[in-house]
């Protein structure tokens, strides 16, 4: 028996009421059951739990409500009492395939999916309307990183119900992770056939020519999603995204300009659309734009990026580096913003501000060759040397066989008096990358002027 949207929103009235006043109110056990999914489906299990248990009391032998208790006790990990309650559906009822997926639910959450599988197989062969399972099925595939057969079982729940939109979904994401891009095309396009209206099949369509950086047909592909359905905001992004790529700045703003109408701004159509404003050098546009795009998603760091970027482009440091300071103020967890405040620093002459950032990038995981040597050569020039020393010793754990930083090494042993480490650090770095002996000079002129380091460096004919 189905019901109503307006006959559930009286049942749950009418329930809320009853757990106000403490009254007893009686329900049938399919409005318990609905009463209860509705809960489950907005994440309020304790009034789901009070649902099954009023329920089962007014209907004890309601095999739903078993069921929907049984799913509340998986869903707070009490297998025992789950797997309880489901062997006893079974002896009553060996044909339902709900206690079947109840049952694999269980071993799913205990990581035991090839079990889970087994009993949705099972549990196929007793539905009417497989598609849930398979899409079940096509889940943990994925969860054993099996991507060939949970693609094989999303297509079939698609096959079953042409409208499930979450099995196309997931059939592409494993055509992408398995990089068969153009196998997806292939399928999308039998698909189209049998539904040659479908907006969502000709938005993954275009997205997988996009991949291919076949532009044109991308942009062909995003226009049939559009006649489609000319309200879709997916297709009028991705298209944007094309004409930049084909340089059709103006066509590209035009796509995301009727995003904004279509519904409230997003922070991704804000930043495209300075991006294409700042390469079209329409400046007041491209940074209002920027700045539009930070306001509506603080913490988009792309946002932050671009329009620190933008200022770091005119060299105008300052306002650039204004920019990457507000951005770190609402995260200062983010590398990317570290490695542009302390390369503005760097250009400012601010050379400890610099040190800091490179050394917060560092310990964010930024283990780039070039912030290795940045944090060193301002270490150095601060009169750092040992702190400089440790720097580049670590990076060498990354970067073993590295003739730049085995020069700077070479260097500042020689400097401090240490020939025996300078001399070693220095062949190395001669039998490794010759050409980088330039660093003695530019760093470490005494070091270079030094008969040994002369000689060594003539005998790899530098």
């Amino acid at each position: 028996m189905e019901f109503s949207q307006e006959e559930n929103n009286i049942s749950l009235t009418r329930f809320e009421s009853m757990l106000k006043t403490n009254d007893v109110l009686f329900f049938d056990s399919e409005e318990f059951e609905n009463i209860a999914n509705h809960y489950i489906e907005m994440g309020k299990i304790a009034l789901a739990r009070k649902a099954v248990k009023l329920g089962l009391e007014q209907h004890p032998t309601s095999s739903n409500l078993r069921l929907f208790k049984a799913e509340l006790f998986i869903f707070e990990n009490k297998f025992e009492q789950a797997e309880a309650i489901l062997t006893e559906l079974h002896e009553l009822e060996p044909h339902n395939e709900e206690v079947f997926i109840q049952k694999a639910n269980i071993y799913s959450k205990q990581d035991e999916h090839k079990k889970a599988i087994h009993l949705l197989e099972q549990a196929i062969d007793l539905t009417d309307d497989p598609a849930d399972i398979y899409s079940l099925i096509g889940m943990e595939y994925l969860f054993l990183e099996d991507f060939n057969y949970a693609k094989i079982n999303f297509m079939k729940c698609l096959e079953v119900d042409d409208q499930d939109y979450s099995a196309l979904y997931n059939i592409i994401y494993c055509f992408d992770f398995l990089e068969q891009h153009q196998e997806a095309i292939e399928y999308l396009t039998i698909f189209l056939d049998k539904n040659p209206y479908c907006e969502v099949a000709w938005h993954q369509v275009g997205k997988q020519y996009f991949d291919l950086k076949e532009y044109e047909k991308a942009l062909s592909a995003f226009d049939f999603a559009i006649i489609s359905d000319d309200r879709f905001v997916g297709a009028y992004l991705e298209k944007g995204k094309v004409l930049e790529k084909l340089g059709r700045y103006n066509e590209a703003l035009e796509n995301y300009q009727i995003t904004l109408e279509l519904e409230d701004p997003t922070s991704f159509a804000l930043l495209r659309m300075g991006k294409c404003y700042d390469k079209l050098g329409c400046d007041e546009l491209a940074i209002k734009h920027y700045e539009r795009c930070v306001h509506e998603d603080p913490l988009l760091d792309n946002g932050w990026i671009a329009i620190t970027d933008f200022y770091k482009k005119r060299l105008n440091f300052q306002k650039a580096l204004y920019y990457i300071n507000k951005a770190i103020h609402i995260d200062a967890d983010n590398v990317l913003y570290w490695k542009r405040y302390a390369k503005i620093n760097h250009r400012l002459k601010f050379y400890e501000e610099a040190e800091a950032g490179y050394r917060k990038a560092l310990e964010l995981g930024n283990y780039e060759l070039e912030t290795w040597l940045h944090r060193s050569d301002i270490l150095i020039h601060l009169g750092e040397s040992e702190a400089a020393i440790t720097n580049l010793t670590q990076a060498m754990e990354f970067y073993p066989e590295n003739a730049e930083i085995a020069f700077r090494l070479a260097g500042l042993n020689y400097s401090k008096g240490d020939d025996i480490q300078g001399r070693y650090f220095l062949k190395n770095a001669l039998q490794t990358d010759a050409e980088f002996s330039i660093i003695l000079e530019e760093l470490f002129p005494y070091a270079a002027s030094k008969k040994e380091v002369v000689n060594l460096l003539k005998k790899y004919n530098v």
